[in-house]
């Protein structure tokens, strides 16, 4: 049972930065990032959607992220990281840190097929 604990949410205003983490686990063991795994978000009302993805080292982002976030991991840390810049009041939402996505550039944002999820973490945006 792989374990996910994210951290580094908060409230900050519009233009700022943000560093969200995520540090996995497995049967209370430290692991290496070895699965393919992202970030995802969802608002209030809204569906949740992939945010970041890595997959096998490459990077895939959602098109209202690109070139403000970044996605990338520690694995001597067994740390997943979301890197937020110039955070926008629409980037409001409880962000979800995630293992096991489908390992593909065209498949990793799909929710459903996610295995392991983190409990969340709040990240809101104010203008």
């Amino acid at each position: 049972q792989v374990q996910l604990v994210e951290s580094g949410g908060g409230s900050v205003q519009a233009g700022e930065s943000l560093r969200l983490s995520c540090v996995a686990s497995e049967y209370g063991y430290g692991i290496s990032i070895t699965y393919c795994m992202g970030w995802f978000r969802q608002a209030p009302g809204k569906e949740r959607e992939g945010v970041a993805g890595i997959v096998f080292g490459s990077t895939y982002y959602a098109d209202s992220v690109k070139g403000r976030f970044t996605i990338s991991q520690d694995n001597a840390k067994n740390t997943l990281y979301l890197q937020m810049n110039n955070l926008k009041p629409e980037d409001t939402a409880l962000y979800y840190c995630a293992a096991d996505l489908p390992c593909s550039g065209e498949g990793w944002a799909r929710a459903e097929a996610v295995e392991y999820w983190g409990q969340g973490t709040q990240v809101t945006v104010s203008s």
